[in-house]
């Protein structure tokens, strides 16, 4: 009996598109820039800056009590904070300024450089020692792409957490309490949600994306992103701000779960199979893009896949 070509061709497929893709010029991207005055309004306490698709540029967001304000994900630098302060500013009401951040990454993090040292900063400690252990090379990183991001990057540094908190954090802001959830590893091992009570607005960072593949990466557990989907639909949002493209509702949580389930049961069964890690990569990546081919962060499935064949019996 012949072996099926079916996996092979999509192989060869995904191969030859994306050798074509690369042999394209490309444009240059945007400046990573947090965009002032399109700040909009998710609840009666809860507000976003959208991130425009722009590479390296969060949905910020923006939580509004009577005693203080939250920012969640800074933006990339100290001048994308002071824009993200310069918005806080015109909705603000009580005295005290929090932060916190849904990753370690750069374009979540840095933008804090800008906020005044009487801002208390939220962190896991799961978080924090991340950050400890790889947030100034990733601020390299970023830098050493481009004269932009490096600019953008020039004076940034770390910034130590003034309260920090194990799995579960609440905080009351005077007439509206956020929730902090530690849910990873997923794609990062200190990925954090935030829940604005009442408002029911899910801040879900990257571990549910709008019409996307999920970022995995070596870190990352396909059981606890898993788990994560069924805790982030148990407090039944009506709006979900992921941290990178469009704003949606609940229903982008139980679609990319099936994604990953998909990603999940096909990795198992190719290891069942007999199928190495690396093939199973492989095929599941080029399967994955064939079902959705105009997803972002397709460098996500083959992670994916490796967590989920790590973990398979």
């Amino acid at each position: 009996m012949k072996r099926p070509t079916f996996v092979p061709l999509l192989i060869v497929t995904i191969a030859m598109i994306s050798s074509a893709r690369a042999q394209q010029p490309a444009a240059p991207p945007p400046p990573p820039t947090v965009k002032e005055n399109i700040t909009v309004k998710l609840g009666d306490h809860t507000y976003a800056i959208p991130d425009g698709n722009v590479p390296l540029v969060p949905n910020v967001g923006i939580i509004v009590g009577t005693r203080g304000t939250l920012v969640i994900d800074p933006g990339l630098g100290r001048r994308n904070g002071e824009a993200v302060l310069r918005e806080v500013a015109k909705v603000k009401r009580g005295p005290d300024l929090y932060i916190a951040t849904t990753h370690f990454h750069a374009e979540h993090t840095t933008g804090y450089d800008a906020f005044p040292p009487s801002a208390k900063y939220v962190n896991s400690r799961t978080q924090e020692a991340e950050f400890a252990e790889g947030g100034m090379q990733m601020v390299q990183l970023f830098a050493s792409r481009s004269a932009t991001n490096a600019d953008f990057l020039k004076d940034a540094a770390p910034r130590k957490a003034d309260v920090l908190f194990d799995k579960d954090y609440t905080l009351d802001l005077g007439g509206v309490r956020v929730r902090f959830l530690l849910v990873g590893p997923t794609h990062t091992k200190g990925d954090t949600v935030f829940f604005v009570e009442g408002d029911d607005v899910l801040f879900a960072g990257d571990v549910v994306m709008n019409n996307s593949f999920l970022a995995a990466g070596a870190t990352s557990s396909m059981k606890a992103w898993l788990a994560a989907f069924d805790t982030l639909e148990a407090m039944r949002p009506k709006t979900v701000v992921p941290s990178h493209g469009p704003i949606g509702d609940a229903t982008i949580i139980a679609t990319c779960r099936r994604v990953m389930q998909a990603i999940d049961a096909r990795a198992r069964a190719l290891k069942m199979q007999g199928k190495s890690a690396d093939e199973t990569a492989m095929t599941v990546q080029a399967e994955m893009q064939m079902q959705h081919p105009d997803w972002p962060r397709a460098n996500g499935i083959g992670p994916a896949a490796r967590a989920a064949y790590n973990e398979a019996p």
